[in-house]
């Protein structure tokens, strides 16, 4: 099985209430109360805010399927970045939420079909980064129709028929593998109206030729044939230096708290080790996902926390605040978010004034042909979707 490139994620909206709108006309008042000790993550008692589009991204981890795994590593924050602009028909940003299975690897369970749900639907990026990161590839079956009926079952997809489910699948051997009929588990994805598109790495003719093309348009999802191994060339600008500095000062910026707050705020400095190891470019992409409002951490940073009305620094016990704040009254704490705050947003300005001008730099210098085929298929299957669930981009 092989590849896929770029990453994204879209909606689940878990509403009663059904509208002949993807998106929700009048977004309801869902503020949760803030969770103090820690924020548990895919607690099935916390329901999804509307205008959350959701996507599962299931991967081919098999022998050959090592490029692959690296552009859904680098590709991530180009998908990220450009749903920062993606609107509902009400003006509302949406949220994007991903899940992520591997499957055909024999390091996996022969009795589950060789199929491993590695990450349940979040929007937490620092995690969806970390689980990518911890991929690697080794020999064994792929089963196509198993794994898309193991994220139908798995996975919360929500009950409302018009909001914006999808289901990306990337390999490259036959659509038909396995005991379970590819067309009975497409069919069940109909029936839950999750739209599945598949990426076949190879061949255009020779995935129709297996099946992959049939696999995607019994669903109305797109058939999308790549070269897996295709080395996208990345154009350096003059800007890319200024805005990883500034990444680093972003960092800064952040207050830990709760049980989760150390070791988040480790995985946010790992995961950008990860993208600067794997190359520089990667880097500057995740600092301007970093910058977007789909860089949320209320769950362990108080700057985040405070933005939701209900949240009460008060009612954090001493010892799960951060070494600088234990034993400050609320006034001193709320100065010191506040600050924070201030420096935070004037950072995350500076990093995408610096984009824009460094998306027309590369928009300038960039050759035909120069960009991830993977990623441009996605995004044009994702937004030819959400059109028709009153999706628009700005």
């Amino acid at each position: 099985m092989k590849n896929l490139h770029r990453i994204l994620g879209i909606c689940l909206l878990a509403t009663t209430i059904h509208t002949s709108y993807g998106c929700e006309l009048s977004p309801k008042n869902t503020k949760n109360k803030a969770i103090i000790a820690e924020a548990i993550i895919g607690d099935e008692n916390v329901k999804s805010d509307n205008n959350t589009v959701k996507i599962a991204l299931l991967l081919d981890t098999s022998n050959s399927m090592d490029g692959l795994i690296n552009q859904a590593k680098s590709q991530l924050w180009d998908i990220v970045n450009e749903f920062t602009h993606a609107k509902c028909g009400n003006d509302t940003r949406p949220k994007l939420e991903i899940a992520l299975y591997q499957y055909g690897n024999d390091n996996l369970s022969s009795k589950e079909g060789y199929i491993q749900q590695v990450l349940d639907f979040s929007s937490d990026l620092d995690e969806i980064s970390e689980k990518l990161f911890s991929l690697t590839t080794n020999g064994g079956e792929e089963f196509c129709g198993q794994v898309i009926q193991t994220s139908l079952k798995q996975l919360d997809w929500g009950k409302n028929p018009d909001h914006l489910k999808m289901i990306f699948i990337a390999g490259n051997e036959p659509f038909t593998q396995g005991k379970l009929n590819y067309k009975d588990a497409v069919a069940n994805a109909v029936e839950k109206h999750v739209v599945v598109n598949t990426i076949f790495c190879g061949n255009y003719e020779q995935g129709i030729n297996t099946a992959w093309k049939k696999g995607a348009t019994m669903t109305g999802g797109e058939y999308l044939a790549i070269d897996h191994n295709k080395r996208v060339v990345h154009i350096d600008t003059p800007y890319d230096d200024v805005i990883i500095k500034l990444n680093g000062k972003l960092n800064k910026t952040y207050i830990s708290y709760g049980s989760l707050g150390a070791s988040k705020m480790a995985m946010q400095a790992e995961q950008d080790a990860n993208a600067e190891a794997l190359e520089e470019v990667v880097i500057v992409k995740r600092a301007v996902s970093k910058s977007s409002r789909m860089y949320n951490n209320a769950s362990w940073d108080l700057v985040d926390a405070m933005e939701d009305e209900d949240f009460n620094v008060a009612e954090i016990e001493n010892e799960q605040l951060p070494q600088e704040l234990q034993g400050k009254s609320k006034a001193a704490i709320e100065k010191y978010i506040e600050t924070k705050k201030n420096e935070r947003a004037d950072i995350q300005r500076e990093i995408q004034e610096l984009n824009a001008k460094r998306e027309a730099y590369i928009a300038e210098n960039q050759k035909e042909n120069a960009t991830g085929e993977l990623e441009n298929a996605m995004l044009e299957a994702i937004k030819k979707q959400a059109e028709k669930k009153n999706y628009r981009w700005d």
